[in-house]
């Protein structure tokens, strides 16, 4: 996705017995970030950063949602068990993944598999995307998400 892009017009179940459609969401900041694999421990900890600071984006009229090709089955128990105040978007057709471009060749002890790459979109109230995180770690990478967003106010 290029800066100025809107959010893609696809409806994908999610926890909560939801279905989200990113463009119908109206006069709120989303922060959609994308992850490989529920209960793993840079997801774990990903999610629970921004669970940790999710007042703080409540309170500049932010939504997040965390996208992965798990069940919705997996995402409710990742949800419940973490406790995340937000939803959980599930893409296994890579619908999602592939209109953000965040599938990519990975490698893991040699071997070669296409998986989720790590990163986090930004769009503002007008739905554009403002801004983009790939390749991210994870340490700090929520507060400097944080930091954009008040950015926008």
């Amino acid at each position: 996705m290029n800066i100025g892009d809107k959010t893609p017009k696809l409806s994908l179940s999610a926890t909560n017995d939801k279905t989200i459609d990113l463009s119908k969401i109206k006069n709120k900041n989303i922060v959609v970030y994308f992850y490989p694999k529920d209960s793993t421990p840079g997801c774990t900890t990903e999610g629970q950063n921004f669970r940790d600071h999710h007042k703080n984006f409540e309170s500049l009229d932010t939504v997040i949602f965390g996208v992965s090709r798990d069940s919705i089955k997996s995402h409710e128990r990742f949800k419940e068990k973490q406790e995340f105040p937000f939803d959980l978007i599930s893409d296994p057709d890579e619908l999602l993944c592939k209109a953000f471009d965040v599938i990519k060749l990975k490698k893991l002890y040699g071997r070669e598999y296409m998986g989720i790459e790590r990163s986090t979109f930004l769009f503002n109230k007008k739905g554009e995307l403002v801004n983009q995180w790939r390749k991210i770690r994870v340490k700090g990478h929520v507060d400097l998400v944080l930091e954009t967003v008040a950015d926008l106010i």
